[in-house]
């Protein structure tokens, strides 16, 4: 059997994709749970090739990610749309979300972005905007009955009208990730349901109004690869957009691996794909995506700060100082919050380059703060650990050279083929020495997969001042693949 679309568009956690048409780009934001800055923004001129150019939440004081800690927290499923001149993004704090959804607008993608308009008496997840021809809009989210509707003044997060409930899906588990949009004669209300798990799908009906008398497609799901072998699972959560004639679909999905029950560690990834309409229903056609893969690296000294890629879990980047000096992380009664990017390939290597001479730095493969891979460095020595909650333990150590320039590593590879083992990937741990590295442990990946820890986050890798003060002067993250490719031609 032939698979299509095997490549994310944007690979690593950047789950529950939307995106809109602008003047002279399409642009893509996805939700980012308890990492800040959050919402990462994408922008593109050929739906091929993507560029971050900044996030939604950019201050701290926009959303509280602080109070609430926990992982999966933060902000839940959004919608991105351009109206008026306008960009418009809605979305929901999980922890806040009693008080309703956030909207948040920008005249420019890069930012910045508006503080946050709370439309009261919202509860729920995964808000969508719509606007009719006269300017009403509809604003329609998954809460506590199904997919309910109301219409708000934007601007100023009035509601204008009583709750409706409108059609949630053929009858699965889950209905969610409403989106509204007017096509030709109908309104057309695409949802995910299933779960967001390997049962995920996408959904569709249409009526003739925005706010009643939905009719299922027939065909639905739309889109699913659940009791296939696929190797991209877990499709759903779809956006549609048309862009310069053409329509096209972004929706997200996993990338398992490992024995049974298959595992996958990067999260929810972005897939995107041509969408064609057939007898007033639209088609994904996955056999004409690209095969674009991305180049995923980053080689950094820090001297023009941290990038967009750049993320902290639960609260900000208090702690961190990037410069001409590298990048300076600290520590006080407890451990700083880690500084990391996602990973963003199946296979991988990172590298940093840290002064511990007053402190105690730690290089870590992260999913949440019970599991995790690192490796740690003071002027005791270096050491392996992890931690698969409840469990915590030191896999290796080895003796320090000079503290001022220590230089840890951390690769992923897939396991070689008719080895036998289940596991999704091998994590290794090492410290370079001579230029060599000296690995200290090799550990099997599924406890940092999110069928082990749960939730809905993927793997990041960076950096954490666990006392003291450390200074990183160069951290590189790059592909294995195309050595994996190499090795086995």
């Amino acid at each position: 059997m032939t698979f299509h679309n095997l490549q994310p568009a944007i690979p690593g956690f950047h789950p529950d994709p939307t995106m809109c048409a602008g003047p002279d780009a399409v642009h893509l934001a996805n939700s980012s749970f308890e990492y800040f800055p959050g919402a990462p923004v994408f922008r593109s001129q050929n739906l091929s090739e993507w560029e971050q150019v900044g996030n939604v939440l950019h201050n701290p004081d926009q959303v509280d990610l602080a109070t609430f800690r926990g992982a999966s927290a933060g902000l839940y499923g959004s919608t991105l749309r351009y109206h008026d001149g306008r960009y418009w993004f809605i979305t929901t704090n999980i922890a806040t979300n009693s008080a309703g959804h956030l909207i948040f607008t920008a005249s420019d993608p890069f930012g910045p972005w508006s503080q946050p308009t709370v439309v009261p008496g919202t509860s729920g997840i995964d808000p969508d905007l719509c606007w009719d021809a006269d300017g009403t809009c509809y604003l329609t989210w998954c809460g506590p009955e199904g997919i309910t509707q109301v219409t708000v003044h934007p601007t100023t997060g009035e509601v204008r009208s009583e709750r409706r409930r409108l059609w949630s899906g053929t009858g699965m588990k889950c209905p969610e990730g409403p989106h509204l949009y007017r096509v030709g004669e109908f309104w057309y209300l695409l949802i995910a349901e299933g779960g967001t798990e390997r049962g995920h799908s996408v959904s569709i009906a249409r009526s003739t109004r925005p706010d009643g008398g939905f009719e299922p497609c027939p065909a639905n799901p739309i889109l699913t690869h659940r009791s296939t072998s696929h190797p991209v699972q877990s499709v759903g959560h779809a956006d549609l957009v048309e862009w310069r004639g053409r329509w096209w679909a972004c929706y997200h999905g996993t990338r398992p691996h490992g024995q049974t029950p298959e595992f996958h560690v990067l999260g929810r990834e972005t897939m995107l794909c041509p969408v064609e309409w057939v007898d007033g229903w639209p088609v994904f056609r996955e056999d004409l995506a690209a095969s674009v893969i991305p180049d995923t690296s980053l080689s950094t000294d820090f001297a023009d700060g941290l990038g967009p890629r750049w993320v902290s879990p639960q609260g900000d980047l208090t702690g961190s100082d990037a410069g001409s000096g590298g990048l300076t992380l600290r520590a006080d009664d407890v451990p700083g919050r880690p500084v990391v990017v996602r990973v963003e390939e199946l296979q991988w290597s990172a590298e940093a380059t840290v002064d511990v001479s007053d402190g105690t730095a730690r290089l870590l493969v992260y999913l949440d703060d019970e599991h995790f891979y690192g490796i740690e460095a003071d002027a005791a020595g270096v050491r392996a650990v992890g931690r698969s909650d409840p469990f915590e333990q030191c896999f290796g150590t080895a003796p320090l050279g000079a503290p001022d320039a220590v230089t840890l590593r951390i690769e992923a590879r897939l396991p070689a083929p008719g080895t036998g083992s289940g596991a999704p990937d091998l994590v290794s741990l090492s410290v370079l020495g001579e230029g060599r590295p000296s690995r200290l442990a090799e550990l099997d990946g599924r406890h940092v997969s999110t069928e082990v820890a749960g939730g809905f986050t993927g793997r990041t890798v960076g950096l954490q001042c666990l006392a003291g003060t450390v200074r990183c002067t160069r951290f590189a993250y790059r592909s294995l693949a195309a050595d994996a490719e190499g090795r086995s031609s």
